[in-house]
């Protein structure tokens, strides 16, 4: 679990309540976790700006973060509970385990692209996610 995060917090806020909610996810703990993680925090420094909106963005190396919608989608799916593990086969930035690990006991991921291998291990670690 993430340690509270203020920053960009009415963005975080607004995102689910336009983009996600108003698209018909209802689950309120994959809500509530899409609200706790900072996308931002997840993308290059000067797309910071455009992290809340509902689009992938280039996270280097060809990769993207996906689209905050598929993120609640494919996360509502999975019908998650605190004591289940999951594995996630793609890293990328860190953001679907981030959230993941809002949800679950433990999140296993893996990544083939050693440097966005890197900086999503360094992302989750200076978020305090321990259990990713």
């Amino acid at each position: 679990m993430l340690p509270p995060h203020k920053e960009r917090m009415d963005e975080r806020v607004a995102m689910v309540r336009e983009q996600i909610i108003s698209r018909g996810v209802r689950d309120e703990v994959v809500l509530r976790a899409l609200e706790d993680v900072p996308r931002h925090c997840f993308v290059p420094e000067d797309l910071a700006d455009e992290a809340y909106r509902d689009r992938p963005l280039p996270i280097g190396k060809g990769q993207t973060i996906s689209q905050p919608y598929m993120v609640a989608i494919m996360t509502s799916l999975l019908n998650l509970g605190p004591e289940d593990r999951v594995l996630e086969i793609g890293t990328g930035s860190g953001y679907q385990a981030a959230v993941l690990a809002q949800i679950v006991r433990q999140v296993v991921t893996i990544e083939r692209i050693e440097p966005i291998a890197e900086q999503a291990r360094r992302r989750l670690e200076s978020l305090g996610v321990a259990n990713a």
